[in-house]
């Protein structure tokens, strides 16, 4: 198979259907590949990869790490405490100073809404958003999308409720951007004070209250508590959230029997989630971690590949 390269992935909607199944695909070959004795393949030797996370982030930075490494890419991490931008350097400056290095992709993570839109549009470089602000996480959307496939072995037709913050939720939108193109029926849920306006606004159903949303759904995706985020209470108390909107064992038992349930991490225990689900037999929150290696290792080598490159000449 050969893989077209992606100029960039600033968002889930930078992907058509047939292009995040390519992705998918080629995660399967990756996913394969991290699971040998040598988790190594010379893919993208000869390439760069420059990592900078302005935001705090501990399983993609390392995910998007590992999978450059692997991919036998030179990889460089940036972290906004140890950048310029503590004095005082802009974007800009940093962005102009970053592709005067000639690197082949920059991965970016920032607070900033639109931040890696704004990379993107100044970069030589193939740009991936690793999380900007309260815009959008496609590649968390992708793995999200891989588990789900491998663990029910579809996307197209399932019903996925995800449920939590969703005005201030990266990964919700971009999720609902993917999984909506690849066929499945997306609905969100969470208190009225953190659901788009208008609701229905990222194109799903919208529910403000937790049972009719969990009814037969395929997928149940919780979502934490963003507090670093929220400017203001939202909701009465961390506790009174956990009872109308936290997912239990009992209220896991509206879904279908054999529904997944997932996070996309860190997890608040006993706010959105009781251990007994996070740690139950439906939790795949484990295999999305492992899902986020070989799916950032599909992406950098989508982006920065030759398009005549063929998957069966790097993965053996």
């Amino acid at each position: 198979m050969n893989s077209e390269r992606l100029r960039h992935l600033v968002s889930a909607s930078d992907l058509d259907a047939p292009a995040a199944t390519r992705i998918l695909d080629a995660a399967e070959a990756f996913f394969e590949v991290s699971r040998r004795p040598i988790r190594k393949v010379p893919t993208l030797r000869g390439k760069t990869v420059i990592n900078c996370f302005f935001e705090a982030s501990t399983r993609t930075r390392t995910s998007f790490e590992l999978a450059g490494k692997r991919l036998g890419a030179d990889v460089v991490n940036m972290a906004g405490s140890s950048s310029s931008t503590t004095k005082g350097e802009t974007l800009k400056d940093t962005v102009a100073t970053l592709d005067a290095m000639h690197a082949d992709v920059i991965v970016v993570r920032h607070g900033a809404s639109g931040a890696a839109h704004y990379v993107a549009q100044r970069s030589r470089a193939a740009v991936v958003n690793a999380g900007d602000g309260m815009h959008e996480h496609p590649t968390q959307a992708l793995l999200d999308a891989f588990t789900i496939r491998k663990r029910v072995g579809r996307i197209d037709g399932l019903r996925v409720t995800i449920v939590g913050d969703i005005q201030h939720s990266r990964v919700a939108r971009s999720n609902a951007i993917l999984l909506t193109r690849l066929g499945a029926s997306v609905c969100v849920a969470g208190p009225r004070t953190m659901l788009p306006c208008p609701a229905d606004s990222l194109g799903v159903r919208a529910f403000d209250r937790l049972e009719p949303a969990l009814e037969g759904a395929d997928v149940v995706m919780m979502l934490r508590i963003q507090r670093e985020r929220l400017g203001a209470a939202l909701f009465p108390s961390l506790r009174e959230y956990s009872k109308v909107y936290g997912l239990s064992t009992a209220r896991l038992a509206l879904a279908k029997p054999d529904a997944i349930v997932m996070h996309p991490g860190p997890m608040n225990r006993g706010v959105e989630i009781s251990d007994e689900v996070a740690d139950g037999p439906r939790s795949v929150v484990l295999d999305q971690v492992e899902a986020g290696v070989a799916v950032r290792m599909a992406v950098l080598y989508v982006c920065a590949s030759e398009p005549e490159a063929s998957l069966t000449d790097v993965t053996g």
